[in-house]
């Protein structure tokens, strides 16, 4: 396997062009170069490296210069509490952790060796680095969220990043032209695979605003950024700033590139965005431990709450519960996505019992996501198994496009679905509401009649509970278990 950023070792661009920036630091491919081979040669033999996460340039030079060294990283979440951090510590087992000069890491990281990233290294002679790795070998080992037990760590080979930025980039029509902004967080395959790895191995730009802003995304689209990628939270935000905004539409119109994930993009936000912009957000749809599965590509249809068609490289299918594969893709009939191909993770780390569990044995990879699929293979994911798929009088029904629903009604700020046992219908549709004005929220008979009449009878709520936010992580998605156990109301 070639490179993972050919732009760093002479393949392509020029050395003055810029790699990374955040605020006002910043670093050109010459300089980047420089200081990921003085720390790549620092770190070489140190079996794995922790990185604390957070939204730095410390962050992706010490992730850059792992790589280039051929050692796998385990990024951090800065948030992560003691408990998490020791579990994940004492899984991992890194040598050293990298971080920001000025950064307080925690006491559950104090026996760690500590190596301090300096952004401003250069060495005086380059450093002899080893030979590429072996496609198979280990690039990064990311902790999922943990819903179930204590987070499990992914681990992606060289080959799963390579060949999904390739496909992205196929999807995208990602050039060395292309310069991205973003405020994702880089502990996670989001923020820092697709919107810091992916600009430098295209041999592009990626400027990290640090946290998100309205007014920083108008100021980058209007100085030359070409691409933007945000969760739905993000452009929520941006969806309710446009009508006040002029400035924010005409930046957001010269973009080549809106592109929503980590979540579903509600139907109601995409089509204000478009409205104010004319721009279409695009969604792509992947996990932590498979990469990138699907886009709507950019010389295709941007179908508002789809995740487009599979990648190049990427075999998908929807299965029935008894694991048999739906023969006919109606855009009606629910199944469970399952995928294969090179974009996937090799195991969970010291977890064979778990990897075995993931997998079918022919390969293909258990998502736990259910989806419809279109005629032409567009996918519309519908929710989680666990969490989004509700059974409820013999029919299955998916949460997301319920929300979907339930947000175009005028009094509807934001919405969750999850099911609850009923004894007649062995499921009812629950709605978790955040009202546009509180003092007068929509009353639940009339969401009921509303989701009715834009969708069935039998995928209307039956039980409305009134809240004043929904719970959240750091990626924006909903935190639907914790519903489940909120009698707020």
């Amino acid at each position: 396997m070639s490179s993972l950023f050919p732009a760093l070792t002479g393949e392509a661009r020029t050395p003055g062009h810029p790699a990374l920036r955040f605020g006002d630091r910043s670093l050109t491919y010459a300089e980047l170069s420089a200081v990921t081979d003085a720390l790549a040669a620092r770190i070489r033999d140190a079996g794995r490296v922790a990185v604390w996460a957070t939204p730095t340039l410390e962050t992706a030079v010490g992730v850059v210069a792992a790589l280039r060294a051929g050692v796998p990283a385990v990024p951090l979440n800065p948030k992560s509490g003691q408990s998490e951090l020791g579990h994940i510590l004492k899984d991992s087992a890194p040598t050293l952790i990298l971080t920001a000069p000025d950064a307080e890491l925690p006491s559950a990281l104090a026996d760690l060796e500590r190596v301090d990233v300096d952004v401003r290294d250069r060495p005086t002679s380059r450093p002899a680095l080893s030979d590429e790795p072996a496609p198979t070998a280990p690039a990064l080992i990311v902790y999922t969220s943990g819903t179930t037990g204590p987070p499990k760590g992914a681990v992606i080979p060289r080959r799963a990043v390579a060949t999904t930025l390739d496909a992205l980039a196929d999807a995208w029509r990602w050039t060395a032209d292309d310069v991205l902004v973003h405020a994702l967080p880089l502990f996670h395959v989001h923020g820092l695979i697709l919107g810091i790895l992916g600009p430098l191995r295209r041999g592009g730009a990626v400027r990290h605003l640090g946290r998100f802003d309205t007014g920083a995304v108008a100021r980058e689209l209007s100085s030359g950024a070409t691409m933007l990628f945000g969760v739905p939270t993000m452009y929520h935000r941006i969806a309710e700033t446009l009508p006040t905004d002029p400035d924010l539409a005409k930046a957001l119109g010269r973009a080549r590139l809106l592109v929503s994930g980590s979540a579903a993009l509600p139907v109601h936000d995409h089509e204000r965005i478009a409205a104010a912009t004319g721009r279409r957000v695009i969604e792509r749809y992947g996990m932590t431990e498979t990469l990138m599965n699907t886009s709507v590509r950019a010389d295709g249809e941007p179908r508002a709450g789809t995740v487009g068609v599979p990648l190049p490289g990427v075999e998908l299918r929807l299965v029935e519960e008894d694991g048999t594969p739906l023969t006919a893709y109606d855009g009606e009939s629910v199944g469970e996505i399952q995928v294969r191909g090179p974009n996937l993770f090799t195991e969970y780390l010291n977890r064979p019992d778990a990897t075995a569990a993931a997998f079918t044995a022919d390969g293909w990879f258990r998502t736990g996501d259910m989806a419809v699929r279109d005629p032409d293979g567009y996918v519309r994911i519908v929710g989680r198994k666990a969490t989004d798929l509700i059974k409820s009088g013999g029919y299955k029904i998916g949460a997301g496009e319920i929300e979907n629903a339930l947000l175009e009604h005028p009094g509807v700020r934001e919405a969750a679905v999850t099911g609850a046992p009923d004894p007649d219908l062995g499921e009812r549709v629950v709605a978790w509401i955040v009202p546009q004005d509180p003092q007068s929220p929509p009353p639940a008979a009339e969401l009921a009649s509303h989701v009715a009449a834009l969708l069935s009878p039998h995928k209307r709520p039956r039980t409305v509970h009134y809240l004043a936010s929904l719970p959240r992580n750091d990626m924006g998605k909903i935190m639907k278990r914790a519903l489940k156990t909120d009698e707020a109301g």
